[in-house]
């Protein structure tokens, strides 16, 4: 099973993907941890050519579960997934999660992708990059983008699971694992 996770910043995109793949058995590919470099350096604007090389080969393999949402990846992960999941939540949940995890990686200081030495601080919480205020500008984009991409024909290979509540996510998780057996 190769099963892409999708979803406004700040749904949970990683910890569900992280969770699946590991009722799976199968790789956690975080497209942040392929992206991001030391310095805050992005592969994705900086490199997208060697971003697209690592992330194809993160995706070559039969069993995995990715999280991210960069378009200049997503048709190589689509293509290879069987599975779709798009994290559809309301807006006042995801602002409280990202706002409680911005305050959360701010206040401990632990580097977020292990070797980069990137770590969030309390100073760039107004910066319009910064995951609160990305989470709050491009939720109504994103969200109808999604619903686009999941009607798309092309992508008539995957199935497309929508989640709209986080009890509905706990028994996906379950349901895919059981279902794989």
């Amino acid at each position: 099973m190769r099963v892409a996770v999708i979803g406004t910043s700040g749904s949970g995109k990683t910890t569900f993907a992280a969770a699946l793949a590991k009722a799976l058995g199968a790789r956690h590919i975080e497209l942040d941890a392929i992206n991001w470099q030391a310095g805050w350096k992005d592969l994705n604007a900086h490199d997208p050519d060697e971003f697209r090389r690592r992330v194809a080969e993160a995706v070559a393999g039969e069993a995995w579960v990715s999280c991210g949402n960069y378009s200049k990846v997503r048709p190589l992960v689509l293509a290879r997934a069987t599975h779709g999941v798009w994290l559809d939540y309301p807006k006042a949940l995801v602002m409280a999660r990202v706002l409680r995890r911005s305050f959360a990686r701010a206040w401990t200081g632990d580097e977020l992708w292990p070797g980069t030495g990137n770590t969030e601080t309390f100073a760039r919480w107004l910066d319009k990059e910064h995951p609160i205020r990305w989470a709050w500008d491009t939720y109504a984009r994103r969200r109808r983008d999604y619903g686009a991409m999941f009607d798309d024909p092309a992508l008539a290979h995957l199935a497309k699971h929508r989640v709209t509540r986080p009890r509905d996510a706990e028994a996906l998780i379950a349901t895919l694992a059981s279902s794989q057996g």
